[in-house]
């Protein structure tokens, strides 16, 4: 008995899906909870499973294919998995064959239209595919009007450059659909760009204390807390201090409210294949710098193998992203809307600065800071980027909380 293959139950801040792949194809046999097709939404990409063992059936939405919540995508067969795909092959085979015989059984019965003289001339002289010609005459014979009228309309076509479209085909290009989620991320950026006053500070840090700290602790935190000690997680500690202290950070707008939110929810930029996504680690607040490191590269993972539920990416008072680790020296983060602000990390250089009035060689990292000006005026902007600047050049204040 064929069992309802449906798409996943998308909550109510998805409105739709898109077939993204089929891992599975028809009677090709899997065993339960086996992952046989994937469905991409706007935010993360939902796995469909098996039910029980079995083989897929038939497939009602293909690759591309919008489906809405629940919705049935395919059929699924509920038996011994290999001896019933080895069947369903076989059958499949045989109505290929049936169908291939009663075409070779029509195709004799097709009777030869003999066309008039006048005809067939012309169609000799111009090359012409018979089979091309609307006839008019009896018994579907065309005549030398059909081919008159067929060359008229050939004619009066489009003349097509074909130099210019042999130049054309010889460079290589190709042409691929956008995914769903590379689709929303450009509508977000677009509109973010459009609705905001964004405008962006720069500042500088000196990444030797974390470093130092990092050498002297770093071995002995992965051994008693099982995760490495990144620099990602002193980032985090010092932007919740620094949004305690500067709360309208912290506030989104809405329509014409400001939302003064009383936690910190921070959202951590993950690049994938798919695009940029941004699992938001919540209440941040109530994390230690270990819990902190641990949900960071929890959080990657699942992003990398597209594991991230949707609730893992719902809400976030503020984001940071790291270009850093591809390279980057500097760059203008945009904001993720409906957020104020958004912190970017920058690759870690060397490079010579004045210390005590002599220049001395510090690894030195840039920091950008997109904000909304409409809700973020320059002097907070700056002064918030100065606190996470110091907490971060004296580690002590990020315990002391100051």
């Amino acid at each position: 008995m064929a069992i309802e293959i449906k798409s996943p139950t998308f909550p109510e801040s998805i409105a739709d899906g898109t077939v993204a792949n089929w891992l599975k194809q028809e009677g090709e046999s899997v065993n339960q909870d086996e992952v046989i097709a994937e469905i991409e939404t706007d935010k993360v990409v939902l796995e469909v499973v098996a039910p029980s063992d079995g083989f897929v059936s038939k497939i009602l939405k293909v690759e591309g294919d919008i489906v809405n919540s629940s919705e049935v995508i395919g059929e699924f067969s509920e038996s011994d998995a290999t001896n019933a795909s080895q069947s369903f092959k076989v059958e499949k085979l045989v109505e290929k064959n049936d169908e291939t015989s009663a075409a070779s059984e029509q195709e004799p019965q097709k009777t030869t239209n003999k066309n008039g003289p006048a005809a067939n001339k012309l169609i000799s002289e111009n090359n012409l595919d018979a089979s091309s010609i609307k006839a008019s005459g009896k018994d579907n014979r065309i005549t030398k009007a059909d081919v008159v009228n067929h060359l008229d309309a050939k004619d009066q076509a489009p003349k097509i450059d074909h130099n210019l479209s042999q130049s054309v085909s010889n460079r290589p290009e190709k042409r691929v659909s956008m995914t769903r989620l590379r689709s929303t991320i450009a509508k977000r950026l677009v509109s973010v760009q459009q609705e905001t006053a964004m405008l962006t500070t720069f500042n500088e840090v000196d990444m030797l204390p974390i470093k130092e700290l990092r050498a002297k602790y770093g071995q002995e935190f992965e051994k008693q807390h099982g995760v490495k000690l990144g620099f990602m997680g002193f980032f985090v500690i010092a932007a919740v201090q620094a949004l305690k202290k500067s709360p309208i950070v912290n506030a989104s707008i809405d329509g014409g409210d400001v939302v003064y939110h009383g936690y910190q929810d921070i959202g951590v930029a993950v690049s994938t294949e798919r695009g940029l996504v941004v699992p938001i680690i919540k209440d941040a607040d109530t994390k230690s710098l270990p819990e902190l490191e641990k949900s960071i590269l929890e959080y990657s993972e699942k992003a990398r193998d597209g594991k991230l539920s949707i609730d893992e990416m719902q809400g976030g008072t503020f984001t940071i992203s790291n270009g850093g680790v591809f390279g980057s020296l500097l760059s203008t983060p945009i904001l993720n809307a409906p957020q104020t602000a958004i912190l970017g990390m920058h690759t870690i250089q060397e490079r010579p600065v004045a210390r005590n009035g002599e220049v001395v060689i510090r690894p030195m990292m840039y920091l950008a800071m997109s904000y909304d000006h409409r809700l973020l005026d320059g002097k907070e902007a700056v002064r918030f980027l100065v606190s996470i600047k110091e907490q971060l050049e004296s580690p002590e204040r990020l315990l002391l909380n100051l």
